[in-house]
């Protein structure tokens, strides 16, 4: 199981666009500060995932919401999650 996943900075608001095989150690490995963008952006939270079966299909929507470049839709997509 792979999935797409948005962290949410804690220190700023900002979100990161990610995927993995292992959401729990990927999290780990973003709030030790391991990643350039991470590092700098403070202590993440998990707002948002999704699950594929494959690391391409995973993939490809990791850069489709990567493309879309605004807060706005990606605030859109975790709201619908929740609600």
């Amino acid at each position: 199981m792979f999935s797409v996943y948005i962290l949410q900075s804690q220190k700023n608001g900002k979100y990161y666009i990610g995927s993995t095989s292992d959401i729990d150690k990927r999290l780990i490995v973003h709030n030790k500060g391991y990643s350039v963008y991470t590092k700098r952006n403070g202590s993440f939270k998990l707002v948002y995932k999704e699950d594929y079966q494959t690391l391409s299909e995973a993939r490809r929507r990791e850069y489709y919401l990567k493309s879309l470049k605004s807060s706005k839709a990606i605030e859109k997509l975790i709201i619908a999650a929740i609600v």
